[in-house]
């Protein structure tokens, strides 16, 4: 059994050495790739304007102005600009990675590991429907995304203890997230903001967005079983990320037994959960609310773990420093999006799409939307913020073009989230496979199958609703 082991083990090192192209090097490739084009591309510009609280673009206003390129030194300085603008995630992350660096020193989560393997003894494979449901319904009814970073931690390993690998834990949480975030049926972040600005109902034509969840969670269910079944019939196949081969093993074998204070701490963890969920959808709670409310629970977590003031210390600043590849990573990625708006290309670019989209035929109008969409998604990977950029612009032309506006929403919705499980300029989604030990180019040989599937629906559903004239209820 150790012979066996022991090439496996070296098969799987060598290939997270060789495997993918390093995110930094691939990041600052486009940083590069984004100055050149400002040399290139004519600089222009919408004007701003207020709405129901928000900053979107007024649609009649472009104009082209006086380029900004970037200099040489001005590609290093987007880097440090890029870490400001982004600041308020990275510290999320550090938070994130301090309170689970608590929580890992309490023992509750290897004992948690321990039970769940032995509790799930021959039927593992429940884990992936079950799991993956909770997070489809976090990220369609409350637009779960940054979020989904803690829950990583905790899935990883007890995926690799139940004998899947890194690929099959993170995509629990991930995809399981990105599917509803993509469905919305319910997401105040991406739905919410379009409707607003296109002047429908709230969460108005659900039924529709239910259907749509129905599918894209059906599929990503049996996309990652096949897969796990895989894995689980050749250990060969199996992706470590950041945990060695029989790392889990080991702990396994200690025996960690759920002793009184395991079962406090998770306890208290559990309403942690129950505080967020209550927070987020009564107040409206956001990254900063998330990062104090972690960073409380973290400090009880350890009071109630029996830990140390002292331990507790270490354990936060041991968790937090763990963080560091993914936190930095999404500073960089806000790099790009700095270059693309101080030099004027992100409204020149947005100009010339909507044009493009104007002269196309209109039962592909819909169609084209969401390809726009799609793409724009690699500048603005906030969804909010892509809906406050486009959508003042999508849902004009949409009538124009004879487009229903909730068709328009759909589009976008579709577009902006099938993106974020691929553009490396989605600073969460990096942070996500930084924490996992996945390279973005494995990631992306592995989930490619599936984005085809989900821009195949994406099209019939948009097809469909242009025959239905998708409207507001």
């Amino acid at each position: 059994m150790e012979a066996l082991k022991e090439p496996i083990e070296e098969k799987q090192r060598g290939e997270k050495e060789t495997t993918g192209i390093n995110a930094f090097v691939l990041l600052f490739s486009v940083i590069v790739i984004a100055a050149i084009l400002t040399y290139i591309v004519p600089a222009g510009q919408y004007e701003r304007v207020e709405q129901d609280g928000r900053e979107v673009i007024n649609p009649d206003s472009f104009q082209f102005v006086d380029s900004n390129p970037v200099n040489f030194l001005g590609i290093f300085k987007s880097i440090h600009l890029g870490m400001l603008e982004g600041s308020s995630i990275i510290f999320f992350v550090f938070i994130i990675g301090g309170a689970f660096g608590i929580l890992n020193a309490t023992g509750a989560l290897d004992a948690l590991i321990v039970l769940l393997t032995k509790k799930l003894a021959n039927r593992e494979k429940l884990l992936i429907p079950i799991l993956m449901l909770f997070f489809a319904a976090g990220g369609s009814l409350m637009g779960m995304a940054e979020e989904t970073l803690v829950y990583i931690g905790i899935l990883v390993p007890l995926a690799i203890a139940l004998g899947f690998d890194a690929i099959i834990g993170l995509s629990i949480v991930s995809l399981g997230a990105s599917v509803g975030f993509t469905s919305a049926v319910m997401n105040p972040f991406t739905v919410g903001v379009a409707q607003g600005i296109s002047d429908l109902p709230t969460f108005s034509g659900i039924a529709f967005r239910l259907v749509l969840f129905v599918v894209l969670y059906s599929g990503a269910v049996f996309f990652v079983y096949r897969y796990a079944s895989k894995v689980k019939k050749d250990p060969a196949l199996r992706f470590y990320g950041n945990f060695k081969p029989g790392e889990q093993d080991k702990t396994l074998k200690t025996k960690t037994k759920m002793e009184t204070k395991h079962k406090w701490v998770l306890i208290t963890f559990l309403v942690n959960f129950l505080v967020l969920v209550f927070g987020v959808l009564k107040f409206g709670w956001y990254i900063t609310e998330i990062a104090g409310l972690f960073l409380l629970f973290g400090i009880l977590i350890g009071i109630v773990g029996k830990l140390s003031a002292g331990t507790i210390a270490d354990s936060f600043i041991k968790g937090a420093s763990s963080m560091t590849g993914g936190a930095l990573i999404i500073g960089v990625a806000q790099a790009i999006l700095v270059i693309f708006t101080t030099s004027g290309l992100m409204d020149t670019i947005l100009y010339y799409a909507s044009n493009a989209i104007d002269q196309v035929p209109g039962a592909l109008t819909a169609i084209g939307m969401f390809f726009l969409q799609l793409c724009l998604n690699f500048l603005v990977p906030s969804g909010s913020g892509q809906a406050a950029l486009t959508m003042p612009i999508m849902a004009p032309l949409s009538d124009l073009v004879g487009v229903t506006r909730q068709t328009s929403v759909l589009a976008y919705q579709l577009g902006d989230g099938i993106s974020n499980m691929v553009f490396p300029t989605s600073g969460f989604f990096m942070a996500g496979l930084a924490l996992a030990g996945i390279p973005w180019g494995k990631w992306i040989k592995w989930v490619f199958p599936f984005i085809l599937f989900q821009i195949g629906v994406a099209v019939v559903a948009l097809v469909v609703a242009q025959a239905i004239q998708y409207g507001p209820f």
